[in-house]
C-alpha cells in the first residue's frame, strides 16, 4: 500500500482525499452529479458559464506580503487580472516580479494578504482548508519546474494518481488520448527512473490534464528541459488549448516558451505592467528587455 510519504510534498498539498459537496459547488453551477444525465448537465452548465463569459481564473486587487514593518515585502501589489477559459496565457517578467507568487495564490497553493482570488467564479477566500484541498484536486492541474513523480510507481500509476487518490476511476478514452498526445505509448510500464527528463515532464503534463481539470497551472515547466523537449512538451500544451479546450496559466522567462501562448501578462514590481496578444519570440524578448528581464 502507498505510503503518503512516498508522495512529493506538493502533490500532498493538492491530493488530500475528500468528497466534493453541494455546498462547495460553484455558485450557479449544479452540484456534482454522477451517471450519464448527470455528466451531461454537468457538461452543459460548464459550457453555459464558458459562454456567458466567465473567466477560468482571476484576481481582484491582489496583494502578497512578506514580512513585517521595514521587512516587508510586497511581492504582489494589487493586481487585476483575468485569465480566459480555453486560453493559454503566459507571465512573464524580470526576476522578483511576482510571476510565481501571482501563480501559486491564484492555484491556491498559497494565500494572499489582501483581496480575491476567483477559480471560475467560486471565492478562494471563502474556502477552508478542506474544501481548498478539494478544489485543487478536483478543478485544477499542476505542472511544476521539477516533476515531482513518486519514484516508485510506473508512468501510468503517476499520471492516474490523483484520480486514484480521489477514489475515482479514469476514464479510459480520455486517459488514451492525453497519452497519444504526449507521446508516452511505449512507455507507460517504465519508473521515473527509467525516463528522460523530457518524458518525465511530458507524464506530470499528462497528470495535469488526465482529470479534465477547469485549468491548469504551469510553473517554469520548461526550465530543467533542452531545446527539443521543451518544444516537445509546449506544442502538446497547445495542442490541449487548441484541440481540448484546455485553460493554461504559465509562468515562463523564456520568450520561445511565451510565444506558444495566445497572451503574454507581464509582470513588474508585484503589478501588471502590460499585455501582449499573439506574441511572437521577438516581440516578447524585445518587451522583457524594456522591463529588464534576462
Amino acid at each position: 500500500m502507498m505510503n503518503s510519504l512516498s508522495i512529493p510534498k506538493v502533490l500532498q498539498a493538492t491530493l488530500i482525499s475528500g468528497q466534493y459537496h453541494e455546498s462547495s459547488a460553484p455558485s450557479g453551477r449544479l452540484p456534482i452529479q454522477s451517471g450519464f444525465w448527470g455528466e451531461a448537465m454537468n457538461e452543459a452548465t460548464d459550457l453555459m458559464h464558458v459562454q456567458q463569459g466567465v473567466a477560468a481564473a482571476r484576481a481582484v486587487d491582489a496583494a502578497k506580503i512578506y514580512g513585517h514593518g521595514d521587512a516587508a515585502v510586497r511581492a504582489l501589489d494589487g493586481i487585476t487580472v483575468e485569465f480566459g477559459s480555453a486560453k493559454y496565457t503566459a507571465i512573464m517578467g524580470p526576476s522578483g516580479s511576482g510571476k510565481s507568487t501571482l501563480l501559486h495564490c491564484m492555484a491556491g497553493l498559497d494565500r494572499l494578504s489582501a483581496g480575491k482570488v476567483f477559480i471560475g467564479d467560486v471565492d478562494l477566500s471563502t474556502l477552508d482548508e478542506k474544501k481548498l484541498t478539494i478544489l485543487r484536486r478536483d478543478k485544477v492541474g499542476f505542472v511544476f519546474q521539477a516533476y515531482n513523480l513518486v519514484p516508485t510507481l510506473t508512468a501510468s500509476e503517476n499520471i492516474t494518481l490523483p484520480i486514484d487518490i480521489a477514489g475515482r476511476k479514469p476514464d479510459r478514452s480520455w486517459f488514451d488520448t492525453v497519452i497519444d498526445t504526449v507521446g508516452l505509448r511505449d512507455r507507460l510500464t517504465h519508473r521515473p527512473s527509467e525516463l528522460s527528463g523530457g518524458q518525465q515532464q511530458r507524464v506530470a503534463a499528462a497528470r495535469a490534464l488526465v482529470s479534465r481539470p477547469e485549468i491548469v497551472f504551469a510553473d517554469e515547466p520548461t526550465g530543467n528541459l533542452d531545446s527539443k523537449a521543451s518544444a516537445e512538451l509546449l506544442e502538446f500544451m497547445r495542442k490541449a488549448v487548441g484541440e481540448f479546450g484546455q485553460t493554461i496559466v504559465m509562468v515562463t522567462h523564456d520568450p520561445i516558451a511565451a510565444s506558444y501562448a495566445d497572451r503574454v501578462v507581464f509582470l513588474a514590481d508585484g503589478r501588471v505592467v502590460d499585455e501582449m496578444d499573439a506574441p511572437t519570440a521577438d516581440r516578447v524578448l524585445d518587451r522583457m528587455k524594456s522591463l529588464g528581464g534576462e
